[in-house]
């Protein structure tokens, strides 16, 4: 897939995506940039998850704490809110709204 048109795509999802990793509880940045790549979304690089994280905890979507960690430095957990879990629900409920139409386009020029 062309790298420019994977990054544009990503950038319209990814905090989406984010707010669903954390649906089911906290996690810390280079978690979620794992989480991410193994689900198939490819690398994320913290210059741009880091960015995104910052955004969803000013807009009062996630909150973050810093927790020593156990055998390592200091990392920042971060949790869905409330306003978070309902924008989770809206953004995922408009995401299928426009990527079913998008799917059907697209699956019959490459299928014919």
């Amino acid at each position: 897939m062309d790298s420019d048109r994977r990054g544009q795509w990503l950038r319209g999802v990814l905090d989406l995506c984010v707010l669903a990793l954390l649906r089911d509880g906290e996690s810390y940045g280079y978690e979620l940039a794992q989480s991410l790549d193994a689900a198939g979304v490819g690398p994320i690089q913290g210059g741009t998850l880091y960015p995104v994280l910052l955004r969803l905890q000013r807009t009062g979507l996630v909150t973050a704490q810093w927790r020593a960690g156990a055998s390592g430095p200091a990392r920042k957990y971060y949790q869905l809110t409330d306003d978070g879990r309902a924008a989770l629900r809206h953004g995922g409920n408009a995401w299928l709204a426009f990527v079913a139409p998008v799917t059907g386009i697209v699956t019959k020029g490459v299928d014919g």
